[in-house]
């Protein structure tokens, strides 16, 4: 009865697990790079496959099979490199989140922001969120260096090499800085708003990124979101904003509802 029980359902059930953590585990390294994007583009050929098995195109199965094969060699070999990185950030990622470590890194980032808007040195600080931002991300110099107010203010002083580009912070992590984000065409009607203001704009049409801009000429804070740019951010309306990306308030589930 137990061999039964073993073969029937739980042997089935954790093979369906084991499959589904591999394919989440590959995703997860593939997130965000340019492979997620020729993953992505290869996954329309599934459906093409499936329906001439069905209908028995038997040519149109073959030169599709072949083509899987090819695929799979020379998606090694191109993105050998986003694969090697995206497996070093997959040894990185932690099991158990320290709420703590998540409240310190929004207190480092809020603080840099404000001593660089103190001493109006300009900044541009992009904090990845869903979308990935691989592909700007490789436009700048890797960092993947623990997140400090200390490396941020290095990183725009002026007259340093990455002063001028953007910073991406990802995982909890500063990957990358002097990155380019592409400049929005959006008019802007305050004269102080520069080519930081735009690229921070520009960068949140394409990505659903959270962008920290601090004006050289001004020092005040604003946020770029979803195409549109708030002006002048508190300290307190910044540490609220990063403390809802870094630590997202649980939802209470419908149950929870309906008992109270």
């Amino acid at each position: 009865m137990m061999l039964v029980f073993w073969q029937t359902i739980m042997k089935p059930s954790f093979e369906i697990l084991i499959i589904s953590w591999l394919y989440y585990t590959i995703y997860l390294f593939i997130r965000g790079t340019r492979a997620q994007q020729v993953v992505n583009g290869m996954l329309v050929f599934i459906p093409i496959y499936i329906l001439a098995s069905y209908l028995q195109f038997q040519t149109l199965q073959w030169i599709l099979s072949k083509i899987f094969a090819v695929a799979v060699i020379g998606f090694l070999i191109i993105f050998h490199p986003e694969l090697r990185q995206g497996l070093a950030n997959l040894g990185k990622r932690k099991l158990f989140v320290n709420p703590s470590s998540e409240e310190k890194i929004v207190r480092n980032i809020v603080n840099a922001a404000c001593d660089l808007s103190s001493q109006k040195i300009g900044a541009l600080i992009a904090v990845e969120q869903k979308i990935g931002l691989g592909d700007y991300i490789d436009t700048g110099v890797i960092l993947d260096s623990e997140i400090t107010p200390e490396m941020i203010r290095t990183i725009f002083m002026p007259n340093t090499p990455l002063h001028d580009g953007g910073l991406v912070i990802s995982k909890s992590v500063m990957r990358a800085a002097g990155c380019i984000f592409p400049l929005s065409n959006r008019p802007l009607n305050i004269k102080t708003l520069g080519t930081r203001h735009r690229a921070g704009i520009g960068l949140s049409e394409e990505t659903d990124a959270f962008v920290i801009v601090v004006s050289e000429e001004t020092g005040l804070i604003s946020i770029a979101r979803q195409g549109r740019l708030m002006h002048n951010i508190s300290e307190l309306r910044l540490t609220e904003l990063l403390t809802d990306i870094f630590i997202p308030k649980q939802k209470p589930s419908k149950w929870a509802l309906w008992r109270k």
